[in-house]
């Protein structure tokens, strides 16, 4: 099965080869790797993925990718259409989180993303109980990142390797029952005067958080 053409939002960096993003046509003789994609053989690989991947078919850099993921999870609660989810499954692909939970509204903007929603894994949960629920078949530990009383400073903290981290919707942050939830809360420190941070933001550091204490080199 070929890959779909990327779309322009998916180009993203310097340009590599006559004025596009990638690599151009395969030189020379194809691999017969059925990994390959022929279209992209001949056509070229215009898609922002990692070099050790150019040419591979969608399904291909998915199995791949399902090989090595982190045991942690990301949710993020939608109630209110926040376009922060967009970022929070470009940067859980990044980490290679298992999968990325959207509780509330199924719709959300996916332009964010940047396609990375291909690569990632996804699941919807129409409210919170059905996250926790999930949380507690999968014996995953739900951190919720958020500030306020009985919150924890991230800085200073173990997570646990089996972690599902849970994000609130952008102002508001999280909803009560999503923190009554949890059996952590962590803040991330703050030192202007914002009150809080972008969510998106937020989700990046708390991955990274985790990343550094359970995550080896990354490959190549």
């Amino acid at each position: 099965m070929t890959s779909p053409t990327a779309p322009d939002d998916e180009a993203a960096g310097p340009t590599e080869w006559g004025g596009s993003v990638g690599v151009g046509p395969w030189p020379g003789p194809w691999p017969t790797d059925a990994r390959y994609d022929r279209a992209l053989l001949a056509d070229g690989d215009r898609r922002n993925v990692a070099d050790r991947y150019r040419y591979w078919t969608l399904e291909a850099i998915v199995a791949d990718l399902d090989t090595r993921r982190h045991p942690f999870h990301v949710a993020i609660e939608n109630f209110a259409h926040d376009l922060n989810i967009g970022t929070v499954v470009r940067t859980a692909n990044a980490f290679l989180a298992a999968e990325v939970h959207v509780v509330g509204r199924r719709r959300w903007n996916r332009r964010g993303a940047m396609v990375t929603d291909r690569y990632q894994h996804l699941r919807h949960h129409p409210d919170v109980g059905g996250l926790l629920d999930f949380a507690a078949a999968e014996q995953l530990v739900v951190v919720a990142v958020d500030t306020g009383p009985g919150s924890v400073p991230l800085e200073t903290v173990d997570l646990p390797r089996r972690a599902l981290l849970l994000f609130g919707q952008e102002g508001p942050g999280l909803t009560p029952e999503a923190r009554a939830g949890a059996a952590l809360t962590v803040s991330i420190a703050q030192f202007g005067s914002t009150r809080s941070l972008n969510a998106g933001v937020a989700a990046g550091i708390a991955m990274h958080g985790w990343i550094r204490q359970h995550a080896g080199p990354p490959p190549g």
